[in-house]
């Protein structure tokens, strides 16, 4: 050997020897196994501190050693690479372990590939998986799973194996994630597996995950596809289960963060619930949302029905229980990013069309009804607009939009329906994104062209005096920067209710050029006033033309420039420095407080 020194290896604590991997005079590796002593109920690897031959040697298996007791020795010299008794640990082995090899199969079987026959029935509905919505929704890498080795609380009635390869994730998928670069949240029922139904291990799930989407405040994305509660669950004492949090925490998240609830396929009881909680619902055409399945409906005595019947989109898109109707199952991926993006704030990057086109968009004639479609269009950045309800509440349009990057809501009458007059449904609709856009600070931007609220006795029988009233007190409680800009018509309560419950509450209150206000509309307002004069008037063609007299006189006297003049208006504009006006008016106001909590208790689901 090249080397007499001598080291001397001594316990460094009391133990026992439990395996001697050397003898005297054996050759050793510098690294590998001498000794194994246990203390303690632990093993403890004792190795070579240098190449050469091991001398020395003082216990034996089952000897107690004391610290400082000197164990064996090595005389150090040059040893052979494959020097040491066979199967003595000294680096790295390639050799398969068996608790890795049993953790890489229990993954494996979370995979789709394990379940070829449900994706293949998946896909021949033209459906994609849970796990492929996923992977489509998240950025690459991204996501990490929570609970994913949870099953179905059935020990009693299935055994372990099939519960591993039936019952995964108890079929709700969980994790973290970036959503276009950002931190988001993302929760899937899982349809191939016991169809999405809601068991007591996946509730106790999504109370842990829920609880931390709070604590991270962390925007998120439920699937909500599945059939409800399910029965059959033994592992749990249950009578009602209604101690579950999973409702109540979920319900916490509104307005804290935004929500979006993806409805496709059947969704009912408490999945619905759930997804009912949410910001904003997206379905696809074949989902059927609703409280109760037919099982339930059946059981109630209140007839049969196929699950078909129950909430189809064509009912659930014009009563406003979905915001935004998507193509399929990836539309509804691109549609739930593309909400989310709204409150990432400003992009950089935009366009938009030539303003000066807004100049001739409401026609010269007062009566002529026109699009504001096409006012959005022009107005916000091109390819930057959502609409959200747009087959509910249809007098008014609510909109997510960008103006120079920056998002913002819209609020805008519909006058080729009603005249723009605004009906219970529209006010709901308004009050409720009024609300969405407060807690997430998003900017608000009212276009009035409204005669005023609906009425008569067909209208009052749809409570509209307290739902109207719902404009003026949300209007009240809004802490972002509101604008509104008056295209046409502003009158009476419907144009108080278009700025936030009075010209002067919004920062900026200004108008077209063919902007008239009064206190009611025009017509109404001759008809009431001259009503003697008229009604004495024999002839009707007379009658008409004194009535079309006065209207031209009050409208002489109610134009934008007439109410500007005496301050009812802070400016009447050019249309076409409308975008520039708004844009200018945003930068005046001071960017909101960092966030420590919700600004409002909730969001209205309605």
């Amino acid at each position: 050997m090249g080397s007499s020194s001598e080291y001397v290896i001594t316990a460094e604590f009391a133990a026992t020897v439990v395996r001697v991997d050397v003898a005297p005079g054996q050759v050793v590796e510098a690294g590998g196994s001498v000794l194994v002593l246990e203390a303690m109920k632990m093993e403890h690897v004792i190795t070579a501190p240098v190449s050469g031959v091991a001398t020395g040697l003082t216990v034996a298996i089952g000897d107690t050693v004391a610290p400082g007791q000197s164990l064996l020795a090595v005389v150090e010299g040059d040893a052979p690479q494959d020097a040491g008794p066979e199967g003595a640990p000294g680096g790295v082995g390639d050799e398969e372990r068996p608790d890795l090899a049993a953790l890489i199969e229990r993954k494996r079987i979370l995979d789709d590939e394990a379940r070829p026959e449900a994706v293949a029935k998946r896909h021949a509905l033209g459906r994609r998986t849970a796990r492929e919505n996923l992977a489509d929704l998240c950025d690459p890498d991204s996501f990490e799973e929570y609970g994913g080795f949870v099953l179905a609380a059935q020990r009693a009635r299935r055994d372990k194996e099939e519960l591993v390869q039936r019952t995964s994730a108890d079929g709700v998928i969980a994790g973290l994630a970036r959503i276009g670069g950002h931190r988001c949240a993302v929760v899937s029922y899982d349809y191939m597996v016991m169809a999405g139904t809601q068991g007591m291990a996946g509730h106790h799930k999504q109370d842990r995950f829920f609880e931390l989407i709070k604590k991270l405040r962390l925007p998120v994305v439920l699937f909500a596809e599945g059939g409800g509660g399910r029965p059959g669950d033994t592992d749990y004492p249950v009578v009602s289960g209604n101690t579950v949090k999973s409702f109540a925490l979920f319900a916490e998240l509104s307005g804290l963060v935004p929500t979006v609830g993806i409805g496709s396929g059947r969704c009912f009881a408490g999945n619905a619930a759930l997804l009912g909680c949410c910001d904003v619902v997206i379905a696809t055409p074949e989902a059927n949302i609703g409280m109760g399945g037919p099982a339930m409906i059946e059981g109630g005595g209140l007839g049969s029905f196929s699950p078909e019947d129950v909430g189809p989109v064509d009912v659930q898109s014009p009563n406003g229980v979905i915001d935004l109707l998507a193509a399929d199952d990836a539309d509804a991926v691109v549609l739930a990013k593309r909400y989310l993006g709204y409150f990432h704030g400003a992009v950089d990057g935009w366009d938009c069309a030539d303003q000066s086109a807004l100049r001739h968009v409401v026609p010269v004639n007062r009566k002529r009804v026109y699009d504001t479609d096409r006012v959005i269009a022009l107005l916000a950045d091109t390819d930057s607009t959502t609409a959200l309800r747009s087959a509910y509440g249809i007098g008014i349009t609510t909109i997510l939009a960008r103006i120079e990057g920056r998002p913002v809501g819209l609020i805008v009458n519909n006058p080729k329906y009603l005249g723009g007059a605004i009906d219970a449904d529209a006010a709901d609709k308004a009050s409720r994104f009024m609300q969405l856009c407060d807690a997430h600070e998003l900017p608000i931007v009212f276009l009035c062209d409204t005669p005023g609220f609906m009425v008569g006795p067909e209208a009052e029988q749809t409570a509209q005096v307290r739902r109207f009233s719902r404009m003026f007190v949300t209007g009240a409680s809004l802490t972002v920067p509101v604008i509104t800009i008056i295209l046409r018509k502003a009158y009476g309560l419907g144009a108080l209710g278009m700025a936030a419950g009075g010209f002067h509450s919004p920062l900026l209150t200004a108008a077209w050029p063919t902007g008239e206000l009064g206190g009611m509309n025009i017509e109404g307002a001759v008809r009431l006033g001259s009503r003697r004069e008229l009604d004495a008037i024999a002839d009707p063609d007379e009658r008409e033309r004194l009535f079309e007299e006065k209207v031209a006189q009050v409208y002489e006297r109610s134009r934008a420039m007439d109410a500007a003049e005496i301050f009812e208006l802070d400016d009447v504009i050019d249309p076409a420095d409308t975008r520039h006006r708004i844009v200018n008016t945003l930068r005046s106001c001071p960017e909101p407080p960092p966030r420590t909590g919700k600004k409002r208790p909730m969001i209205d689901t309605w």
